[in-house]
């Protein structure tokens, strides 16, 4: 699918390319064709003058109209690189807005493609681990820990899955306009000990390290800000190994409050820093590419940080990973 998105991108703008070019040509033989008339008439002019008017006769008026022929044919000439410029700067601008709209239109598409590949591919995992959980339950007779471990994954698939349909619904109130927010005074500590508890349950194998200042307070929705945290966790286990340290930082700094939360995996390219924050983008090939998502977690978090008067970032981690970065402007 994306190869063929590449192909109709490929193909549009050898044709974009190539209209241009005719009308630039066009434009240019337009000019040409022009003055050669221009100066051909004045020649015809200056003919018929000298067949009227003799030089010898009477040389003034003879040069005054040869002076009007001559300023003639200048005017004509500026008229035609004036009118000739503006034309192919109308036309120019005007191919630059198509072509940058049909290949806008192709990328916005090619995102939708990949996200709604990505989207069938998350809710069809959990859905079928869940079913796979429920049939083993139920077909066999299993010891406790079995049983808790099966109810345990399938746990997890399900609040996978529950988050992933957040992020969907939310993010479609908060484009539309549809979320209304609820601006309170949080225990920002209490609220992000509270995410990290529950990854810590989820994932009991991962490693979490706390580095929270107690009682620091901010304004904000309780909810939005739990699923923007939760989407950085998320996104910390997700593509970081097993046994490395995910560690976790709230801490005043002056006026402001600096979330962090650094993992250890192999870290984000320099160049695609600022595209992980559009809608839809991922790195990689969509039909080849392991971790699970939809490209929509690392948006709302830019999203939500914007509207509670924060900004995000990723850095390097000093070692080896990424350091995703949120700090509050109160």
């Amino acid at each position: 699918m994306a190869q063929i998105s590449e192909k109709k991108l490929r193909l549009a703008t050898y044709t974009y390319w190539l209209l241009l070019s005719y009308i630039v040509a066009a434009l240019v033989w337009w000019f040409i064709s022009l003055e050669a008339q221009n100066i051909q008439m004045a020649d015809l002019k200056k003919k018929q003058l000298l067949l009227t008017i003799k030089k010898d006769s009477d040389s003034t008026l003879y040069y005054k109209r040869l002076d009007e022929i001559q300023k003639e044919a200048k005017r004509n000439f500026t008229k035609y690189i004036g009118e000739g410029s503006t034309f192919l700067a109308l036309s120019i601008l005007g191919a630059l807005f198509v072509y940058r709209s049909i290949r806008r239109q192709f990328l916005v598409q090619q995102q939708q493609q990949n996200f709604m590949m990505a989207v069938t591919h998350e809710l069809k995992t959990p859905i079928a681990v869940a079913k796979l959980n429920l049939e083993t339950l139920l077909k066999h007779q299993l010891d406790a820990d079995k049983q808790k471990k099966i109810i345990q994954m399938t746990l997890q698939e399900t609040t996978r899955l529950n988050g992933l349909t957040n992020n969907i619904l939310v993010s479609s109130q908060l484009e539309g306009g549809g979320y209304s927010f609820s601006k309170e005074d949080l225990n920002f500590s209490d609220l992000f000990k509270d995410c990290i508890l529950d990854f810590k349950s989820r994932f009991p194998e991962r490693i979490f390290t706390e580095q929270l200042e107690p009682e620091i307070e901010v304004r904000g929705d309780a909810l939005l800000l739990q699923m923007m945290i939760n989407n950085l966790l998320e996104n910390a286990v997700k593509y970081s190994p097993k046994e490395k340290n995910i560690i976790c930082k709230l801490k005043r700094k002056g006026p402001d409050v600096i979330l962090n939360i650094i993992d250890e995996g192999d870290g984000i390219p320099d160049k695609e820093k600022e595209k992980i924050f559009e809608k839809f983008y991922r790195i990689g090939n969509e039909a080849t590419r392991k971790a699970h998502g939809t490209g929509l977690g690392l948006y709302l978090c830019r999203k939500i940080a914007a509207d509670h008067n924060a900004d995000i970032s990723v850095t390097n981690n000093i070692h080896s990973g990424s350091n995703f970065a949120i700090i509050f402007h109160l």
